[in-house]
């Protein structure tokens, strides 16, 4: 990568984990990028474009979003732009530049609304996952990356040096243990549902925890701990630093000696901090995971060709040598291949730590909702009840694994429960046809916490021989509607006060049983029991290729809940994290 580069750690190469349409478009705009450059200068060298004043009376204005940490410098090439008469094809380019939280951005795209821009620079793609995740139907394009910006932790002068800072190095696991252990130093972050910063970090976190049930609770007692030191956005984190030089306040409990922070956000803070007020910044050894500011059209198909051309034509202005130092000298980073010094320094960098080092891989969509699934019901404890088929076609075998759709069921939810803490309340029902006398389910485990004491264990230790113990119904059929009518009465009526309530269904297949209510019914009595002051989403999973899918999101939709599909019983899992931090946004945004 030459010189003047742009990060392209999660460019559109060959390796690019998003969908081949999306390659497709970067390689267009690339194209049309040179094409726009190349053509222009040809016509100035032909004097066939004016550049004077008189082009300002008709200008392609193009209206641009921008995470809050970029804006300003955006803000600053526009006003360049303008002095420079930068043109689109005979016309100035006049460039809007206004600061808009990403999350903000994303929850406008997924309600299906207008953002009111045709170009939107978030601080990390993110969200444009998201959107394909969560929507799917969005219409945003990414043409590139402005910057980048590695992810680590920043310390006040006092506590990095307790902990060796710069010459011992951590790792991720091992700095948050360090700021998470006792009170003499306490760990802030961005909420991670919020913050790709955060978001980032809490990913980093999670994969380095030892994948056992022992490391699963490790991960979830730092997730619980962290969560009481979040704020909204990155912004606001910084405000919870000491706010004198003198350690006058380190020991005040409401302010924090360290932050997860970008290093552009630890530049930036200590460009303005007097003496003592500046940060020194850790860079885990096992990768820093980066903000790659992608720069993205927005309703692209609603974007005049002027506008996309004039949008593409500022993103190559943009990446031009003056406006690129422009982006240094504002504590981004514009190269993988060049990192200056200076900028390391005043960000509170230093040797040895490896700021140097190749930005960690981004994660996997699947590690990223989990993370985010564990997140949402460590930081508010979760009611749950789970409730499985038992049908007989249970016992056929799933794909790829040899053994049946039960037994890797069963694993997968083992796997869930691993997750959840003690505070949290997990019970399980099962059903098929006339599983109990005329009745299609029968409750295994009823609702309760985790941690209390059953018998000679715990109530994990009841689920977890329930989930081992649960068998296909031998002539069973799947007796669906009954079963979440009567699981869903059951979930509501118990609701609990300041946790995340859900009914999770798990299906194989479509209703069975002839005698009984219909879908209609069934949908009538959910919408009557849902209460928007009590929310008990239903996550409907429809397992295997005999399930319904269009019908589990009928269902579900009914209480503000979602219904998902799986081809795999493995990906239950996941899939459950998924759908709970999506119910737990929704009801988030209509709280």
């Amino acid at each position: 990568m030459g010189r003047h580069s742009l990060p392209d750690q999660y460019g559109a190469g060959d390796s690019d984990p998003r969908p081949r349409a999306r390659r497709r478009v970067v390689a267009l705009a690339t194209a049309l990028v040179l094409t726009v450059a190349g053509g222009t200068v040809a016509a100035i060298q032909g004097g066939l474009l004016s550049f004077g004043s008189s082009c300002q009376d008709d200008p392609v204005r193009l209206r641009l979003a921008a995470s809050p940490d970029l804006a300003p410098t955006l803000a600053a090439a526009a006003e360049r732009a303008r002095d420079d008469d930068l043109t689109s094809d005979g016309r100035c380019v006049a460039v809007t530049v206004t600061a808009r939280d990403a999350y903000k951005v994303t929850d406008t795209l997924l309600a299906g609304e207008k953002t009111g821009v045709q170009v939107w620079v978030p601080d990390s793609d993110l969200w444009l996952r998201r959107l394909e995740t969560d929507s799917g139907t969005a219409d945003v394009s990414q043409v590139g990356n402005v910057a980048s910006t590695p992810v680590g932790m920043a310390m006040v002068p006092t506590a990095a040096k307790s902990l060796g800072w710069p010459n011992e190095t951590y790792n991720w696991l091992e700095l948050a243990g360090a700021a998470l252990q006792g009170d003499s130093l306490r760990l802030g972050a961005a909420d991670p549902v919020r913050s790709a910063t955060g978001l980032l970090a809490l990913t980093r976190l999670s994969s380095a925890a030892p994948q056992t049930e022992a490391g699963d609770t490790q991960a979830a007692a730092m997730m619980k701990t962290l969560s009481q030191r979040t704020t909204d956005s990155d912004g606001q984190l910084l405000e919870t630093l000491p706010r004198d030089a003198s350690g006058a306040e380190q020991g005040n409990p409401k302010r924090n000696q360290a932050l997860i922070l970008s290093e552009q956000a630890a530049f930036t803070h200590n460009s303005s901090a007097d003496g003592g007020n500046s940060l020194d910044l850790f860079y885990p050894e096992d990768g820093a995971p980066r903000l790659d500011y992608p720069y993205t059209l927005v309703d692209q198909t609603g974007l005049t060709t002027d506008e996309s051309r004039a949008a593409i034509r500022f993103l190559s202005y943009v990446r031009q040598p003056e406006q690129l130092r422009l982006l240094q000298q504002r504590g981004f980073r514009t190269s993988d291949d060049e990192v200056p010094d200076t900028l390391v320094a005043k960000a509170g960098g230093s040797r040895p730590q490896p700021y140097r080092e190749p930005a960690a891989e981004p994660a996997a969509e699947e590690t990223l909702q989990e993370a985010l699934g564990v997140w949402t019901i460590t930081v508010q404890s979760a009611r749950i009840t789970t409730v499985v088929d038992a049908s007989s076609s249970m016992s056929e075998k799933a794909p790829r694994t040899g053994r049946s759709r039960m037994d890797v069921t069963k694993a997968s939810l083992l796997q869930a429960l691993a997750t959840f803490t003690p505070e949290d309340e997990i019970g399980l029902w099962d059903f098929a046809t006339k599983l109990d006398g005329d009745k299609d389910y029968r409750v295994l485990v009823p609702t309760e916490r985790l941690g209390d004491r059953v018998g000679g264990g715990t109530q994990r230790d009841r689920l977890t021989a329930a989930f081992s113990n649960l068998a296909p119904a031998p002539n069973g059929a799947t007796g669906l509607y009954d079963t979440t009518l009567a699981a869903y009465k059951a979930a509501t009526s118990s609701y609990g006060k300041g946790k995340f309530n859900a009914l999770v269904v798990l299906t194989d297949g479509v209703n069975q049983d002839p005698g009984s209510i219909s879908r209609g019914t069934l949908i009538s009595e959910l919408e009557k029991l849902t209460d928007p002051e009590h929310r008990v989403p239903l996550i409907a999973i429809a397992v295997g290729p005999d399930a319904d899918r269009a019908e589990a999101e009928q269902i579900a939709r009914a209480t503000g809940g979602s219904g998902q599909e799986v081809s795999d019983p493995a990906q239950i899992h996941s899939v459950i994290l998924k759908a709970i931090v999506a119910a737990g946004a929704r009801a988030a945004g209509q709280g």
